[in-house]
């Protein structure tokens, strides 16, 4: 019997941070939860606000604050710094230098004292920041791993499932590419239990699927909640939570995550969204999908602006 604590490190208590930790600890993914975060009084606070709701917990958590270098018995590291709020008009994209200079500080720190475990990345832009944590921690590749797109690919299954009044755990569709403006569905490969999409969609509602409006819609969706509230925090909090959990269990489930490829899709040096095995140590395996000649086109020309944005890293 396993008797190991498992121990996830949150790195940055703003939104997106706190909520995850909260989604941790409601879903009992681990036996210590450590929070670190420049602001000592928020984390602080954070820390004693989440033991409160922890005493109501069926499980045992414990949760802890530390210095970002006490971090060589942590088994998940999730990264969700953030350089600064986005300013009207602006992209996941233009957050990169910010918050690349603050995960430069960062990485380095933990790998000189003894951080082995799997860094998950969900700060933006999330693919050029996977890819920059892999670069500075010398870790191999499994190891590293972004949200990536499986919230994206969350909301379109999400919006599929009520067009057809079906749950969305029955629909076979997802997200590649970006997290961001380059993003798109495979829909070569989407399916209700081995029936196309777009078959389901037009037996069900009469109409044809219009596939580039769901598109733009699933594209948009994390900046309009944004534009009306001011922040993203509880998708991207299940994401994280979803992504730990298999990691844990071994489940060997895939998801449409950041990974650091190395010729796979034909593409080398970069992190994109790609369907990837998850395991305990990390990624297991890269799914290759035999994409469409317009998604394989769509593909590339997604990681050449993820590479151009590597390109630009201080």
């Amino acid at each position: 019997m396993n008797t190991k604590a498992r121990k996830v490190m949150i790195i940055g208590t703003g939104n997106v941070g706190a909520s995850a930790a909260y989604a941790l600890l409601n879903q009992n993914i681990a036996e210590e939860l450590i929070l670190v975060d420049l602001n000592r009084d928020r984390v602080e606070g954070h820390a004693q606000d989440l033991a409160d709701a922890a005493a109501y917990m069926p499980g045992m958590m414990t949760i802890s604050t530390r210095d970002v270098s006490e971090c060589a018995d942590v088994d998940i590291a999730v990264i969700t710094v953030s350089g600064g709020p986005l300013l009207p008009g602006q992209t996941r994209l233009d957050e990169l230098t910010n918050t690349a200079k603050i995960v430069k500080k960062i990485v380095p720190q933990m790998m000189e004292n003894g951080f082995n475990g799997i860094f998950l990345i969900a700060t933006n832009p999330c693919d050029i920041i996977t890819w920059q944590v892999w670069k500075l921690s010398g870790l191999p590749r499994n190891q590293v791993i972004g949200t990536g797109v499986w919230l994206d690919t969350t909301r379109l299954r999400r919006s599929l499932a009520q067009s057809l009044d079906i749950g969305a755990q029955s629909i076979d569709a997802f997200i590649l590419g970006e997290h961001g403006d380059t993003q798109f569905p495979v829909w070569s490969h989407s399916s209700v239990y081995g029936s196309p999409i777009a078959e389901v969609y037009r037996r069900k509602t009469g109409q044809e699927l219009d596939r580039e409006r769901l598109a733009e819609q699933v594209r948009r969706q994390g900046f309009d909640i944004y534009a009306r509230k001011g922040c993203t925090e509880y998708g991207i909090a299940g994401t994280i939570v979803e992504i730990c959990r298999n990691i844990f269990t071994g489940s060997h489930r895939a998801l449409a995550i950041s990974c650091v490829l190395d010729g796979e899709y034909g593409a080398k040096d970069i992190a994109i969204g790609v369907p990837a095995v998850l395991a305990q140590n990390g990624v297991q395996q890269i799914i290759e999908l035999q994409l469409a000649e317009d998604e394989q086109a769509k593909f590339q020309h997604s990681a050449s602006v993820i590479a151009a944005n590597i390109a630009r890293l201080p």
